[in-house]
């Protein structure tokens, strides 16, 4: 019986040596770490002037010797990831953020930072962050009292972080009625919040007073005060150039004078069509289709 148990035994480990490669190989491992959704980019823009990128909207960030300054702060949870973004730039403290306009996507941490700095924005960001509002068929919830901003203002202000001022003003409703732009003066770099989307139809919020044919009258205005030197922070897509606005400007005045066009001809909306050359404007967040409806229903009746 020892004997029989041996050579059962042996042959079994001898079948076990000689299996083959295919069948003996382990299940395929998954990486050990998964990409971080949150995950921030810091890119070095001009000067002084960071550009943090992740989810939600661009972050402008600047750093002077009382502190550090981010133009916007993106999406709920992204608190943390902007301090260790921030880190990689200075040691100073995040001490003051300043809020282009009101959507979540830009000032999600707001709740985060609201208590250890102090928030700038138009005074519209504030009144519509405290009230619910209508946002793409749903509403939302007032933010809490520390998330709003402490400082608000009509016209715009100037804040002088170190050697860097930063000039923020303030235009008439494009893509919400509480936009603001933040001009580094110095280092020649521009954040446009969510009025400009790089090579994209923008979101326009109809609901919070935006307007289409006021937007293009801003960015075309902005055209004028800039030049090709300055580089350009949209609130979503790549760090741009004065050729990229100018041709984003394009955009807005043609396909809006081509719906205008078609709405006057009688077309109902479904029937509008833009030149095949913006077919890949309208790969983003926006689709064709949307921005059609939107510059529609912003030409009114």
């Amino acid at each position: 019986m020892t004997r029989l148990c041996v050579l059962l035994a042996s042959s079994l480990l001898l079948g076990a040596c000689h299996t083959p490669p295919a069948a003996a190989k382990p299940p395929p491992k998954k990486e050990a770490a998964e990409k971080d959704p949150m995950a921030i980019t810091v890119t070095k823009v001009a000067g002084a002037v960071h550009l943090l990128a992740g989810r939600g909207g661009n972050i402008a960030a600047v750093v002077g010797p009382d502190g550090a300054l981010i133009v916007d702060d993106q999406v709920p949870g992204a608190a943390s990831r902007i301090q260790s973004a921030l880190a990689t730039i200075s040691d100073f403290p995040l001490r003051w953020v300043v809020n282009t306009h009101w959507h979540w996507d830009h000032t999600g941490s707001n709740a985060d930072f609201g208590r250890a700095t102090t928030i700038f924005a138009h005074k519209n960001v504030r009144v519509r962050m405290s009230t619910p509002q209508p946002l793409r068929g749903e509403t939302t919830k007032p933010s809490p009292e520390h998330a709003l901003p402490v400082v608000t203002y009509e016209d715009g202000l100037t804040i002088h972080v170190g050697d860097e001022p930063l000039r923020v003003e303030t235009v008439p409703p494009g893509h919400t009625d509480g936009d603001s732009y933040a001009f580094f003066t110095k280092s020649k770099v521009v954040h446009l919040g969510d009025e400009f989307f790089t090579a994209r139809f923008p979101f326009v919020d109809l609901e919070s007073g935006g307007d289409v044919v006021q937007l293009e009258k801003n960015i075309s205005a902005v055209i004028g005060k800039l030049g090709p030197e300055w580089k350009i922070i949209p609130g979503h897509g790549p760090l741009s150039t004065f050729d990229d606005l100018k041709a984003y400007r394009d955009m807005l005045r043609e396909t809006i004078a081509s719906v205008r066009e078609q709405k006057a001809a009688g077309k109902k909306v479904e029937q509008v069509e833009l030149d095949a050359k913006w077919a890949s404007w309208g790969t983003g967040y926006i689709k064709t289709d949307r921005w059609i409806a939107t510059i529609y229903e912003s030409l009114g009746s």
